[in-house]
């Protein structure tokens, strides 16, 4: 496959970077939008508290499957991420109905809400205040926390704070996510060349890869999908997050790379191979450790290319954060690099 030609010294050119003004404001802002986020919740909890522990709580709309990554070892009570319609037949009265809609949500999440309120379900609704999908939602069993930002990752970090209030979750700190946001923006700013950018490093290993992307635990594995994601829109080449069973096979299948291959013959369209790409949050439990090994002694074995993007400062909700930002900001240089335009998410 060959892809379009990469060209670094893009990376530091300020009329390259400007095409790309719109994305890296977006995360350079991400930070501030978590916190606009905590803000407008404040008070939020005060109608929360005195509910009682409900049977089960059941999550829809975007991000829901990060509640779950958060959520599953600690909740009391069964948790279940639902991509909708509707609900599942069982969810009643006395379980509670989780919506994350930043942006306002769309037909499914409507669906969801319209099925919790008619059934009498707790609900805590996240969207905009003068949306239509607050209106519906109104309800004596109603809880709207405010989306200010339509950022989903800000949205669900103050959800997530309001479900530990409720003793259904681990302790969130909205701040600790803020500060691992600013600090990836502080490192990968555009302004940093290329010799210090860890983002813009990543994007020249990019160049020429077929990414594999792997994350030990629940979140870093989240977000590694989050990550694939954004380079297949950044570069429009495939890219794959899997488990380590289904990443072996395609390690283990490629092509051992020629040696005496010319470095030179192919610059202007060179060929795509598969690089393996490691996000590591941290994590330490030994099942972690072992399937690491086998990926990186099978990369070796098959003369694949690794590279670790680690991020194991501050508790784990900002350590997710973190390496999502990071590979954001690296699928973004990788766009800038082969001059492609890449709209804000």
């Amino acid at each position: 496959m060959s892809p379009e030609a990469f060209n670094d010294s893009r990376l530091d050119d300020e009329e390259a970077l400007a095409h790309a003004d719109a994305s890296l404001r977006q995360l350079a802002e991400a930070g501030a939008r978590v916190r606009r986020e905590a803000e407008a919740a404040k008070g939020t909890e005060c109608g929360l508290i005195g509910q009682g522990r409900p049977r089960a709580v059941v999550a829809a709309g975007a991000d829901a499957r990060l509640l779950r990554a958060v959520l599953e070892p600690w909740c009391p009570v069964p948790f279940v991420a639902w991509p909708g319609p509707g609900l599942p037949g069982w969810v009643g009265a006395l379980d509670l109905v989780v919506v994350l809609a930043p942006a306002g949500g769309d037909a499914e999440t409507a669906s969801a809400v319209h099925d919790a309120v008619r059934r009498g379900s707790a609900v805590m609704l996240a969207c905009p205040s003068g949306s239509p999908l607050a209106e519906a939602g109104q309800g004596r069993h109603t809880t709207l926390v405010p989306a200010q930002t339509g950022d989903p990752l800000a949205v669900a970090v103050v959800v997530l704070q309001l479900l530990h209030a409720l003793e259904l979750g681990p302790e969130v700190s909205a701040e600790s996510v803020a500060l691992a946001l600013d600090d990836v923006a502080s490192r990968c700013s555009p302004y940093a060349d290329l010799a210090a950018n860890p983002a813009k490093d990543l994007a020249l290993v990019l160049a020429d890869a077929l990414p594999l992307v792997w994350g030990g635990s629940v979140l870093s594995a989240r977000a590694g999908r989050r990550v694939a994601e954004t380079l297949r829109r950044a570069s429009n080449r495939p890219a794959l997050a899997a488990d380590a069973d289904h990443l072996l096979p395609v390690l283990e299948g490629s092509a051992p790379r020629d040696v005496f291959e010319d470095p030179f013959a192919d610059l202007e369209a060179p060929t795509l191979r598969p690089s393996l790409f490691i996000l590591d949050d941290g994590a330490e439990q030994p099942v972690i450790r072992e399937a690491r090994g086998r990926l990186l002694a099978t990369a070796e074995a098959s003369g694949v290319r690794t590279r670790t993007l680690r991020w194991a400062e501050g508790p784990e909700v900002a350590r997710y954060a973190a390496l999502q930002s990071l590979g954001t900001y690296a699928a973004v240089y990788l766009a800038v690099g082969l001059g492609r335009y890449m709209p804000p998410a």
